[in-house]
């Protein structure tokens, strides 16, 4: 999980996103406002993300 702050943009972290996502784990990402102002809808989608199964790494 990362939790977002201005800085952060989908361009600026697809490449770091990409490298993370080829070794097989997903990157769940929230703005650090929607965590202080929905805390349960984030434990929420963060918990079905959890149940989801992760595909290996295909770099063997």
């Amino acid at each position: 999980m990362e939790l977002d702050g201005g800085q952060h943009t989908q361009t600026t972290d697809a490449a770091r996103t990409a490298i993370i996502e080829r070794e097989g784990y997903r990157v769940p990402r929230f703005w650090n406002t929607e965590v202080l102002a929905n805390p349960e809808g984030v434990h929420t989608r963060l918990t079905e993300a959890l149940a989801q199964p992760s595909s290996p790494s295909n770099s063997g």
